[in-house]
Formats: C-alpha cells, sequence, structure tokens
C-alpha cells in the first residue's frame, strides 16, 4: 500500500494553526502532500504546524487570511499560485462559533459566524474552482482536476439550542456542497464533507477538560471515547486521494456514533 499517496500534490488548508485544521494539515504531509498552513491569529503555532509538515520531507508555507474577506483569500491563492503553480487540495475547515441564547444573539454573532464558517467555505472553494478548472486534469498527479474537501460538523443533521447560528452554518454547508459537487462534477473535481463529532480541540475546552464534563460528553458518543484531530486528518487524506475517487457530493459523519441519537439506545 503506498504510504504517501498524495506525493507531488499541493493542498491548502484553512484554520490550519490548531485543533481539527492542524490535524488535517498534519494528516496531508504525511500522506506526501505540499500543504499552505492558512491561520488568522497565533502565528508561532501556525510555523509549528508547518514546520510537522516539512519533517516529511514536503513543502509547507503559513500564509495568513481571514477567509470572510474576499480580498485577503485572493491574495492568499495568488500567492500560492506564485510559489507552486497552484493546488490539488482544497480543505475548507476554518470554522468558529459565538454562542449564545437566541433571544439575546446579537447580529454581529450571527454574521460573524456565518461570515467565517459559509461565506469562508465560498470565497475559498471559489478562488479554488476558478484554478482547477483553468489547470484541469493532470493524469501524473490525480484522476480528479482538483478535490475540495469540506468540514462540516454532526450539527449538519443535530439541532443545537444555545448554537442556533453555527447549527444554520453548518446545515448550509450541507447544500453547499452537495450544490457544488453537483456543479463541479464535469469538471472532474470532487467535493466531499467530513462531519466532525465531538473533537478534543481549543474551540470545545469545557465540554471534556474536567471528568464531569467529559462523563456528560460521552453519554453522547457511543463509541465511549472523544475524538482526536488526527481521526480526522485521516478521513480527509483519503478522500483527498485517488483511492476515492468514486467518492462525489458525500459527507463522512467521523464522530463516534455520535449521529446515532444515543439517547434512544434506552428505552425511547
Amino acid at each position: 500500500m503506498d504510504h504517501q499517496p498524495l506525493r507531488g500534490q499541493k493542498a491548502l488548508v484553512t484554520g490550519a494553526n490548531s485543533g481539527i485544521g492542524a490535524g488535517i494539515a498534519r494528516a496531508l504531509g504525511a500522506a506526501g502532500a505540499a500543504v499552505v498552513v492558512n491561520y488568522v491569529s497565533r502565528p508561532e503555532d501556525a510555523a509549528r504546524v508547518a514546520d510537522d509538515i516539512m519533517a516529511n520531507g514536503v513543502d509547507a508555507l503559513a500564509i495568513r487570511a481571514d477567509v470572510s474577506r474576499e480580498a485577503e483569500v485572493e491574495a492568499m491563492f495568488a500567492e500560492t499560485e506564485a510559489a507552486w503553480g497552484g493546488i490539488d487540495i482544497l480543505v475548507n475547515n476554518a470554522g468558529l462559533q459565538r454562542d449564545a441564547a437566541f433571544p439575546e444573539m446579537t447580529l454581529e454573532q450571527w454574521n460573524t459566524v456565518l461570515g467565517v464558517n459559509l461565506t469562508g467555505m465560498f470565497l475559498c472553494a471559489r478562488a479554488a474552482a476558478r484554478a482547477m478548472i483553468r489547470r484541469g486534469i493532470r493524469p501524473e498527479v490525480s484522476r480528479a482536476a482538483g478535490k475540495i474537501i469540506c468540514v462540516s460538523s454532526v450539527h449538519e443533521v443535530i439541532p443545537w439550542a444555545g448554537h442556533v447560528n453555527y447549527a444554520a452554518s453548518k446545515g448550509g454547508v450541507g447544500m453547499f456542497m452537495k450544490s457544488l459537487a453537483q456543479e463541479l462534477a464535469p469538471h472532474r473535481i470532487r467535493v466531499n464533507s467530513v462531519a466532525p463529532g465531538a473533537i478534543m480541540t481549543p474551540i470545545n475546552r469545557e465540554a471534556w477538560q474536567t471528568p464531569e464534563a467529559l462523563a456528560a460528553l460521552l453519554r453522547l458518543i457511543p463509541s465511549g471515547r472523544i475524538g482526536l484531530p488526527e481521526d480526522i486528518g485521516k478521513v480527509v487524506a483519503f478522500l483527498a486521494s485517488d483511492d476515492a475517487d468514486y467518492i462525489h457530493g458525500q459527507t463522512i459523519y467521523v464522530d463516534g456514533g455520535m449521529t446515532l441519537y444515543p439517547e434512544f439506545a434506552h428505552g425511547g
């Protein structure tokens, strides 16, 4: 089995300086891809992830861009094109939460979450699609002209009180990805999503950092463990590879069974 199935390919991962994004960037690097580590804050963390990737003998670039801002996204893609001639893989990972009870939720909290989690995916995917269509298929690199992978959430399908903005953004990601997959298929650009469940990252620290919180969380996870960033990274690396060439327009839930509505396992 080829341990570096992405050798010779170039990837860009948004929000890649921590958490799930860092796990994905490292997994793509381990699979042989050169990786742009996008970040918006903490450049030292992005540099550390880039160093880890370069330890695999592949290239890495840390590029700052706020994915919710069109000019910054376009500049990041232009810089990548100048350095590498373009990318083969886009991982739309950047995401954030601004939680609030709905009657107290501000327009700014709503717009910030939709701006990064959904508009950010639009801006990055549009830049990637334009370049991938222009470059076309290069059979020596991949059977596809490009791969776009969106990082969604179990909240694409599970409602989440107290997080209406986040859940709405992820529901939007589901139909964004499928519609994009339908439209880009003739160009041989594959589009899929990975939907993580509970993963141990800084964004959800309060959900797992005390024994009580972890016990409550584990009641929602049939597998009985919280996920790790590498659980997501391995699936993304597979979806980006030619082994997944016939997978298109799908959301792969990587959630330890959280979408099985475990509260119905007893009685119901």
